[in-house]
């Protein structure tokens, strides 16, 4: 069993584009975000669509099936061109109408439409299946690969915006492929088609109608342009709010004892009206294209209908060639439009799309050996030989560090802050990787081995507890796959939980919360102490393990971590010293340089780095702290 440390998140601050003011007007909603980099959304696009590749079948299905409508839905203003040709001729020639020709030309009318569109229902179904399928395999890698990040990712990024990332952003993509993907297909299929319907009825009328093509090209590719960065923007501004929010919520208590309500409230106020601006602007950039389009349209029928006219009139088209031509440049205007307003959709998509990508693109912790070692029954010798490590590649904090704690044996690490203890224990979980020596446990190298078979013999209790929302019996054994009832209470009774449990009304069954403000923060430690008890791990990492509980707590945990710590390889990370005494080495560091070691009545005896901590502790008054992190104490103190 082990748990992962929680780290600092680091405090985002507002951008200086969504700390300004919030500008109105067309001419500012035109104006572009300054971006730190440019993005090519025509790369993600095709990286998309390497995503979609294992659901091509159901793509190629609904496009046989767009093909089948556009089709049934095109012969449609032909027929219903006959249908007048049959009603002039009647009148012209002053005879009786068919009335049966009529009606066999409009009930034929009826079943095209009526086909086009079950066919259409048809193509949408599939188009959905499609989609989702991709959205669910899209969803398990990202949730692979954040089991694959290193620490380090972590570490340096927002929770929230990691969160938005794999929920907000991809639940977006997936909505703007399932709204834009049937109708830009069957946009694309119609405007083929119905271009080549308008060439066979008059080719001098359908260069008419193209006249305005190329100026429906270029506004679609200058708002595509403009509306873009403001989408990218849109969905990095929701990161950075879901990241400011998530760690209001998470600090709350916090937030309100150093009364930062307000201060909370004008960065969120930012956050919001960047979010607002960028969402804004970039909906409105993208809705000019429905507009525009219909103008140029409306355009396109003027004209068509002018020239169709003289065509008519000089007897080189009838009548009804010329409705169908009409209805035909309504549908070509009408793909175009369609086309234009899935603008906004499809780029929001991408803009999400890349963030996943991202996401994805991150660089993974080294992978295990392809053949590790498999640890049998493990002893617990844990030897770090000339270890160096920097969080930062040109900052070195631990420097040619090297110490061996024997199986069984209780190792105490303690020093000022900074000094590198629990970045030890961190390196012994694999939780980052040395820059140089190695870590050994029975002799085995540590990269032999894999990081699960690893942490699955060690357990490991942090000062920051870590509960989820289940019963207090779930939590307890979550330290064993397949806890029994006994064993939890076993675990409860010698780790001192189940005497506060036993006053609980639901006692075990009582369910917490994901932050566990059910109970206090004491008991929440206990909790996990024995999650800790039931794994049974054969190395035992207790990182300040009782700093939450009082005096008479911690005297009852420091009895049973005795136990528990019986026959087990124990590091001990400690602030409090009297939590150490028994402790069989005690290391000292300082500035990730072990300065004293030996148990603590050697170490005391020396009157070196230890005994200042103990003094500072129990024999006198801590007056200052020098700059290497050495603590002083004054004289006669």
């Amino acid at each position: 069993m082990s748990t992962t440390p929680k780290q600092p998140t680091p405090k985002s601050t507002p951008s200086q584009a969504t700390g300004s003011r919030i500008r109105v007007g067309p001419a500012a909603f035109l104006a572009g975000p300054n971006l730190d980099r440019t993005r090519d959304l025509v790369a993600t696009a095709r990286r998309l669509a390497g995503v979609t590749r294992p659901e091509l079948p159901f793509l190629v299905g609904s496009v046989v099936l767009t093909i089948a409508s556009v089709a049934a839905y095109l012969f449609g203003p032909r027929v219903l061109g006959h249908a007048t040709d049959l009603v002039f001729t009647s009148v012209r020639a002053h005879q009786p109408l068919d009335t049966g020709a009529l009606g066999r030309t409009l009930l034929g009318a009826v079943v095209l439409f009526a086909g086009a569109i079950g066919l259409m229902i048809l193509q949408a179904y599939l188009v959905t299946i499609f989609v989702q399928r991709t959205m669910f395999r899209l969803r398990r890698r990202v949730q692979a690969k954040v089991s694959a990040l290193p620490l380090s990712y972590f570490d340096g990024r927002p929770t929230g915006d990691l969160l938005s990332r794999t929920t907000n952003d991809i639940d977006n993509l997936g909505q703007s492929l399932q709204q834009t993907l049937s109708m830009m297909l069957n946009s694309l299929l119609q405007f083929v088609a119905v271009l080549i319907m308008m060439f066979v009825i008059s080719p001098l009328l359908a260069l008419v109608a193209m006249t305005t093509l190329p100026f429906t090209v270029l506004a679609t590719k200058w708002l595509a342009k403009r509306s873009k960065p403001w989408f990218l923007d849109q969905w990095g501004t929701t990161g950075k709010l879901n990241g400011h929010v998530e760690e209001m919520f998470t600090g709350h208590v916090l937030v309100k004892l150093f009364g930062h309500q307000e201060e909370s409230a004008r960065t969120f106020e930012d956050y919001n009206q960047g979010l607002y601006r960028s969402s804004a602007r970039a909906q409105f950039v993208s809705g000019l294209g429905r507009p525009a389009m219909m103008f140029l349209g409306s355009l396109n029928y003027l004209v068509v209908a002018v020239v169709g006219a003289l065509r008519v009139s000089a007897g080189a088209l009838t009548l009804g060639e010329v409705q169908a031509f009409i209805q035909y440049s309504q549908q070509l205007g009408q793909s175009v439009n369609t086309a234009a307003g899935m603008l906004g959709l499809i780029q929001s998509g991408l803009a999400s799309a890349e963030r996943v990508f991202e996401l994805l693109d991150a660089d993974e912790q080294r992978p295990d050996p392809a053949e590790p070692h498999r640890l049998g029954t493990v002893r617990g010798r844990v030897a770090f030989e000339h270890v160096r490590f920097g969080y930062d590649p040109d900052s070195t904090l631990i420097e040619d560090l090297s110490l061996t704690a024997e199986p069984g044996q209780t190792v105490a690490i303690v020093g000022p802050t900074g000094a590198g203890k629990t970045t030890l224990v961190n390196l012994l979980m694999r939780f980052y990787e040395l820059s140089g020596g190695r870590i050994t446990l029975d002799g085995i190298d540590l990269t032999e081995l894999t990081r699960a078979d690893l942490r699955s013999r060690i357990g490991m209790v942090l000062q920051d507890t870590w509960l989820f929302g289940g019963t207090i019996a779930d939590n307890i054994a979550y330290g064993r796959d397949g806890a029994t009832r006994d064993q939890i209470i076993d675990a409860a009774r010698a780790t001192h939980v189940d005497h506060f449990v036993s006053t609980l009304p639901d006692g075990y069954d009582t369910v917490l919360d994901d932050e566990g403000e059910s109970v206090s923060a004491g008991e929440r430690q206990l909790i996990t102490i024995a999650r800790a008890f039931i794994a049974d791990p054969a190395i035992l990492i207790l990182d300040e393990a009782t700093s939450s509980v009082d005096t008479r707590t911690e005297l009852l945990i420091q009895r049973a971590m005795s136990s528990l710590r019986e026959g087990r390889t124990s590091f001990v990370i400690a602030h409090r010293l009297s939590t150490i005494r028994d402790a069989d080495l005690i290391l000292v560091l300082e500035s990730g340089r072990i300065v004293e070691k030996g148990t603590h009545e050697e170490l005391v005896a020396s009157g070196g780095a230890y005994t200042r901590l103990y003094n500072s502790q129990f024999a006198g008054t801590l007056t200052e702290a020098s700059d290497d992190g050495v603590l002083k104490v004054a004289d006669g103190g």
